[in-house]
């Protein structure tokens, strides 16, 4: 084992765990606040990405997709909360649902406008190509992934814990009731919190778009990875989101080499041994 395949396997798994943390980061908060397990999120990673395609393929220009993509997720996500969800809130059952059905509309949607051909993003100039360090050399790309991720963290975490919209979301989370009778308009916070973790998944899916493929059932795959990360480091734990994200990240890079047969197995059996052993996660929220 060289010091060079151990750097690109590690590499490879933050890049990929970025791309999940991106993902999971808007679900774990969504849940943190609405007790929404919302199965449609992936579905607005899909939205994501296809709106991130067709922008950068008629303009050129990947920072106006990066826009995109989360604005056409957001819009979809706040219609979604408005005139849907609003409507079953409280009902845990008739909510997984009806996101599941969202999830299905969403799907066939996209499959009917951009067919069933996987699709890419192609990315600019200066994100194409390998970066020399030393003796090392790792794509562009994969590098702005972590970068990206990290950005989006330190904004969370600068947002939840600096601002007085994170304070109103922090009291949500802890006691919805109590925030609700000191004059917060709680239906706005819950609304506002659904609309960002849909812009987040769409951000993901404009990323993503650029280093794997939009198709119909990327969705689905996604989704996958994004419910053992937010089981694995706790629901409504933005933390947790980030550990997890990493962890699974590169468990899954070192799975497809070292055994490539088992490599689903590896990402799930952490998952089951932490519902196990602590089902809140490793930095879940107390119920």
């Amino acid at each position: 084992m060289t010091s060079n395949f151990l750097f690109v396997q590690v590499m490879n798994g933050l890049s990929f765990g970025a791309l999940l943390f991106l993902l999971a980061s808007g679900f774990t908060l969504v849940f943190g606040l609405m007790r929404i397990v919302n199965l449609a999120h992936g579905a607005f990673y899909l939205v994501g990405g296809y709106a991130g395609i067709v922008i950068a393929g008629n303009t050129g220009n990947f920072a106006l997709a990066l826009i995109a993509g989360p604005v056409a997720a957001a819009v979809i996500g706040g219609v979604s909360e408005r005139f849907l969800l609003r409507r079953v809130r409280g009902k845990e059952l008739p909510e997984v649902l009806l996101t599941v059905g969202i999830a299905f509309v969403i799907a066939d949607v996209n499959l009917a406008i951009f067919g069933g051909n996987p699709q890419t993003l192609r990315a600019p100039e200066v994100l194409s190509g390998a970066l020399s360090m030393g003796s090392f050399a790792y794509p562009r790309y994969r590098l702005f992934m972590i970068l990206l991720a990290v950005l989006v963290g330190l904004g969370l975490y600068l947002v939840q814990h600096k601002t007085r919209i994170g304070a109103i979301m922090r009291a949500g989370v802890d006691d919805r009731e109590m925030t609700g009778m000191m004059g917060i308009d709680v239906d706005k916070v819950f609304a506002g919190m659904f609309i960002f973790g849909s812009a987040l998944a769409g951000l993901a899916g404009v990323a993503a778009a650029g280093q794997l493929t939009m198709r119909p059932g990327a969705d689905t795959d996604i989704l996958l990875f994004a419910l053992v990360v937010v089981i694995v480091g706790g629901l409504g734990s933005v933390s947790g989101a980030a550990v997890g994200s990493a962890l699974i990240g590169l468990i899954d890079a070192f799975a497809k080499v070292w055994i490539p047969e088992l490599s689903y197995f590896a990402i799930f059996a952490p998952m089951a041994i932490i519902l196990v052993l602590r089902p809140r996660g490793l930095f879940g929220l107390p119920e």
